[in-house]
């Protein structure tokens, strides 16, 4: 596994999905250091059969030194731009099985964050990305997006991913 940076650049994440979800949120929640950046950790996930993967699934952070910073704020002082970088493995684990596989999610990204919710991360590098049925353009999966593209997030929650080069993995095929 090669060490990237997970920054906010574009970050389409998760991580959403799952990271890309929890991260926006927790932007708000922990304190910068003198430069501006603080630690963003990702939570775990659990998925029953259906949500995500034909079968439950455990998303897992087994390496989490991702920190965010705040570029740009809203005038009530919410976040409207915010970078991600450092390095992230989830690990998904098929809870049926145990099989399980560690995602390199340690893209680079920035994510804007819209007054309505909805979000639009530009990445660099790998993320993991959740997709329900019929909320996305991507069929339901849990997919590492990995090149460059971008991942809008509607105030509903629906995922358009806009690849400009990369590729996308489905992740429940390597466990299921």
């Amino acid at each position: 596994m090669r060490p990237t940076t997970l920054s906010a650049l574009a970050v389409v994440t998760t991580l959403a999905s799952a990271l890309l979800g929890a991260a926006p949120a927790s932007a708000q929640t922990a304190a910068p250091g003198k430069d501006g950046w603080a630690p963003s950790p990702t939570p775990s996930f659990d998925y029953p059969a259906g949500a995500r993967c034909d079968f439950p699934i455990h998303t897992e952070p087994i390496v989490d030194e991702v920190v965010k910073k705040v570029l740009v704020a809203h005038p009530d002082e919410s976040p409207s731009k915010i970078a991600f970088r450092g390095d992230l493995v989830v690990r998904v684990t098929n809870t049926d099985t145990g099989a399980y596989y560690d995602a390199d999610a340690g893209g680079s990204a920035i994510v804007d964050i819209h007054t309505d919710h909805s979000q639009l991360w530009h990445v660099v590098g790998p993320v993991l990305v959740g997709v329900g049925e019929n909320n996305g353009n991507l069929p339901r999966g849990e997919y590492r997006i990995d090149g460059v593209y971008t991942l809008a997030i509607s105030s509903t929650g629906y995922r358009t991913l806009k690849m400009f080069n990369g590729s996308t993995d489905d992740v429940c095929s390597r466990i299921g």
